[in-house]
């Protein structure tokens, strides 16, 4: 790769780096097959059902348990009309998600892989690192939200009741103007969530599996027993503030259906990609935009929307009501949520290293893949510790509000097709577009600030390390028919 640059220009040999695209030979690289690395690969133990409970898993938790009381002091009952855009964004988002999941090889990557085949080499790098400082900041917040719910449920019990620390809790020990927010409790967290995803895809899911179906039961709970204590009056005005901070509150609580985009990205680890993805990624979305719809309704007819805050308004809410019951449950809950969120972020992002690694965008540490786990536990230590120093040090307010921007010839595909294309697909363009235009100044700053970083680590990197035409790398990698739980994987070795 460097020796064909050599005697071309700077500028010439970055524009033909930045321009080039990912390529396949399709005949070869059918959607049961994915790319072997070194020591071995990713396994195949992920089912239909394991991918709904996974795009639910990272859902559920994030909008309901942490951004909805916030969200909802600006645009009051209106939270109910942000929460419906996103989730509309996000459904023309997916349908043409499932298309592309059905169209290209199981690999991991998702937005990035996409944008990699579809446009070029430096719009994939400047996808993934939206998409990771969304992941990382999304991490971070929940980390400190799940901290917060964590010592409230500890504090049932009167011994500890009044005598945790702020630097345990949500809030945190804040210093230089509360500029910096400390917190111990959301790394320990972090490093214990990092440690059970190092052990393999089957103990995560299996831990995914079962929190993600106690929490879904406690919303639905939530929903039926706040129904019957709604006051109408409290959702008008409806939007006190008007509807352009309706619109704002969509751009912030986009990130809570982030879901969608961790199913594409374990297309690796799915026995059937083809049938499996695209099914997981409209069932878990649809869910999750049915739960979030109930809560907010619920949650801002049971008390005035200027009550709303801070990182527990469900359980705030409930507790105005006296339910005592039902606050322990929406704690219980709460961490159940926080935590399988956090969890399946902490999952996706280690993918996404996996697949820049293996591309050579990245260094080739990223690509590393365990012998024994077959986990790759380099690029999952790695996300754990980033989002571990954020989650010391800065609240969940702070994190929330930069959140959200990165989170956007025809043939009949082989498997599911995007309805009514190409009207749906510029639609769903448009739509983020015009929820983009709607971003704090926080998130166009972090935007420029990140695609800046991302292009200089991209000139000074990447373009010198990546090959992007997989048919001719006949290397250290290969493709090989994708092992399930009862096989065993080859043994591929370097040469």
């Amino acid at each position: 790769m460097q020796e064909r640059m050599k005697g071309q220009s700077w500028l010439t040999q970055f524009g033909k780096s930045a321009l080039r695209a990912k390529t396949y030979n399709k005949s070869d690289r059918p959607t049961d097959y994915i790319l072997i690395e070194g020591e071995g690969g990713l396994v195949r133990r992920l089912g239909l059902f394991d991918l709904i409970l996974l795009g639910i898993g990272a859902s559920i938790g994030a909008g309901i348990f942490v951004v909805t009381g916030t969200v909802a002091r600006d645009a009051g009952p209106g939270v109910t009309i942000s929460f419906i855009l996103a989730g509309a964004a996000c459904v023309l988002n997916a349908l043409c998600y499932a298309e592309l999941s059905s169209r290209f090889p199981a690999l991991v990557g998702g937005a990035y892989l996409y944008a990699y085949s579809a446009f070029n080499e430096l719009t994939a790098f400047l996808v993934f690192g939206q998409l990771m400082l969304d992941y990382h900041i999304g991490a971070a917040s929940i980390a400190r939200s799940l901290a917060g719910y964590l010592v409230t449920v500890l504090e049932l019990f009167p011994f500890i009741k009044d005598h945790m620390p702020k630097w345990l809790g949500s809030g945190g020990l804040e210093l230089f103007g509360g500029f910096l927010s400390i917190n111990f409790l959301a790394p320990i967290l972090l490093i214990v969530l990092t440690l059970v995803l190092c052990q393999g895809v089957r103990e995560s899911s299996i831990v995914n599996g079962i929190m993600t179906v106690m929490k879904i039961a406690i919303v639905l709970l939530v929903i039926i027993s706040g129904a019957f204590e709604v006051d109408v009056s409290n959702w008008t005005p409806f939007a006190p503030n008007g509807f352009k901070e309706v619109v704002v509150g969509a751009t912030v609580v986009f990130f809570a259906y982030v879901g969608f985009d961790a199913v594409a990205n374990s297309a690796e680890e799915c026995r059937k990609p083809k049938r499996d993805l695209p099914i997981g990624i409209l069932v878990s979305l649809v869910a999750c935009v049915a739960l979030y719809i109930g809560v907010c309704l619920v949650l801002t007819g049971m008390v005035p929307y200027k009550s709303l805050g801070g990182d527990a308004p469900l359980a705030e809410a409930f507790s105005a009501k006296g339910l005592k019951f039902i606050v322990v449950l929406i704690s219980v809950g709460a961490v159940a949520g926080l935590t399988t969120t956090l969890l399946v972020g902490l999952y996706v992002q280690s993918r996404l290293y996996l697949g820049l690694g293996r591309d050579g965008l990245l260094p080739s540490f990223f690509a590393k893949i365990h012998p024994k786990q077959r986990t790759p536990i380099h690029a999952q230590i790695w996300v754990g510790s980033v989002a571990g120093i954020m989650a010391a040090l800065f609240n969940v307010k702070a994190l929330s509000h930069i959140l959200s921007v990165g989170t956007l010839e025809y043939a009949e595909p082989p498997g599911f097709s995007c309805p009514w294309t190409p009207l749906l697909p510029v639609a769903s363009i448009f739509f983020n577009i015009f929820l983009f235009a709607q971003l704090h100044w926080e998130g166009w700053v972090r935007f420029l600030v990140v695609n800046t970083v991302a292009i200089i680590v991209y000139a000074l990197y990447g373009q010198y390390h990546a090959d992007p035409d997989l048919s001719a790398s006949e290397d250290s990698s290969r493709y090989d028919k994708a092992p399930t739980v009862d096989d065993e994987l080859p043994n591929a070795s370097h040469a």
